[in-house]
């Protein structure tokens, strides 16, 4: 691994970000669909040629393992995005700061990443009982989330806004994009700063599942990063794209589900099994696609027997 691969990365992810935020978005404002899409699109392409790079320097196996680090990691983020709606819709944040508090949390996000995942493969390589337990973490974590069902979250409730609540600094406006302000010479939160602790918590508690999958796919800790960030990266357009949507993709749950019980299992037994990356990306795809599909043929046949 070259010295320079991670500060190289770390500085270009920096750049990425500061373009995004005081160059393409430095006045808040509504996102429109088709600029999420534009924004989406561009983050999708970065990935992509990315993904070209470590195929031609690093071998397919890596470009493998990179590609379906990226996939189950998007896929994990939609159901992440729908809880984010709600609690957008929960705490009725302005339209024109949603962006500003996305784009925070997913800094937050990347360093909690970068935190986390380092360790994680070097734990995960030196001792097979974490690796084997992370295995079924994962396999839980799927089943639990397949017969779950769709009960509804309560973001007022949570330990940290409550926590917030009590402190007594909590403004009970919203002032523009800030998420501090100052009342008679004493430092306050506004409600988006607690808004933007919520998504925070909320990213931690999904990565409980999306690290431990990344890590059962790839036992190089730039691959499992590089993946994850890219991944999150886009997750602000994103929103503002299938936020509206989720519902529509019912069986989508079922497929993430069978996707952690298969890297779960992937992870539990390969000290005495190794599946290949490349499989292990075709099984990933076609899993998350075919619960896509079967979703959107769904919502059609709801609709044409709403019809009749």
């Amino acid at each position: 691994m070259h010295d320079w691969l991670w500060p190289g990365f770390l500085a270009f992810v920096a750049l990425i970000l500061f373009f995004d935020l005081f160059v393409l978005h430095r006045r808040d404002h509504v996102i429109s669909t088709r600029e999420a899409c534009k924004t989406v699109a561009g983050y999708v392409a970065l990935a992509m040629m990315f993904a070209v790079g470590v195929f031609l320097f690093a071998g397919k196996d890596r470009g493998a393992e990179f590609l379906t680090g990226y996939l189950i990691e998007q896929a994990l983020s939609l159901d992440n995005i729908f809880v984010i709606a709600l609690i957008f819709t929960y705490f009725k944040v302005p339209a024109e700061a949603q962006y500003r508090v996305l784009f925070y949390g997913i800094v937050g996000a990347i360093v909690m990443r970068l935190s986390l995942i380092v360790p994680g493969v070097k734990l995960v390589d030196q001792f097979l009982v974490i690796g084997m337990a992370l295995g079924a973490l994962l396999i839980f974590s799927g089943f639990k989330m397949m017969t779950s069902g769709d009960e509804m979250i309560d973001p007022g409730q949570s330990r940290i806004v409550r926590l917030l609540m009590r402190t007594g600094r909590v403004t009970t406006e919203y002032e523009g994009s800030k998420f501090l302000t100052r009342r008679n010479g004493l430092l306050y939160m506004t409600p988006l700063f607690v808004v933007l602790m919520t998504v925070e918590v909320t990213d931690l508690i999904f990565a409980i599942d999306s690290i431990p999958a990344v890590l059962a796919i790839s036992n190089d800790a730039f691959i499992v990063f590089s993946s994850n960030v890219f991944a999150v990266m886009g997750l602000r357009a994103m929103f503002f794209v299938l936020s509206g949507m989720m519902r529509t993709f019912k069986h989508l749950k079922t497929g993430l589900s069978l996707v952690l019980m298969f890297i779960g299992l992937k992870m539990l037994l390969a000290h005495w099994i190794k599946i290949p990356s490349p499989l292990a990306l075709t099984v990933t795809v076609l899993l998350i696609g075919g619960s896509i599909v079967a979703s959107v043929i769904a919502r059609k046949r709801e609709e044409q027997r709403a019809e009749r």
